[in-house]
């Protein structure tokens, strides 16, 4: 069965169209008090490769309910007034299409360009997350 467009063509059409930050750019900031870092990977990614310092998890399935202030899962971090949010996942592609879905919202975001993988990769810090029950 042949698709109308591949992930590949999705995650690319996304890219065109939002806010991409670069990770050097991405380690800089870390602790700025206006950015909020959020890390959309599944828990056990988390787990496995550790998270940025700071970052909120929200996991790529829920994201659109917790940003919506209308829907019962709306979670406050994302209605915060005069916050630049930072979206990321391993290797960027999950981000740029979740970014761009949140746009389409309404929402302003960007996304980590090239992911988690590579802010490890330029020694951006990372901590471990304790191990679940």
């Amino acid at each position: 069965m042949a698709l109308k467009k591949t992930a590949a063509q999705l995650v690319a059409e996304a890219r065109a169209r939002i806010s991409e930050v670069g990770t050097a750019e991405a380690i800089a900031a870390l602790g700025d008090p206006d950015l909020v870092i959020v890390d959309i990977r599944d828990i056990r990614e988390r787990q496995r490769s550790g998270v940025i310092p700071g970052s909120v998890h929200a996991p790529r399935g829920m994201i659109e309910f917790w940003v919506d202030p209308d829907s019962p899962y709306h979670k406050p971090v994302f209605a915060q007034e005069g916050k630049r949010y930072l979206f990321h996942c391993a290797s960027g592609w999950r981000s740029a299409l979740t970014v761009a879905a949140l746009q389409e919202m309404g929402f302003e975001a960007a996304h980590l360009r090239d992911g988690f993988t590579d802010w490890v990769a330029q020694g951006g810090a990372v901590e471990q997350l304790p191990p679940r029950d």
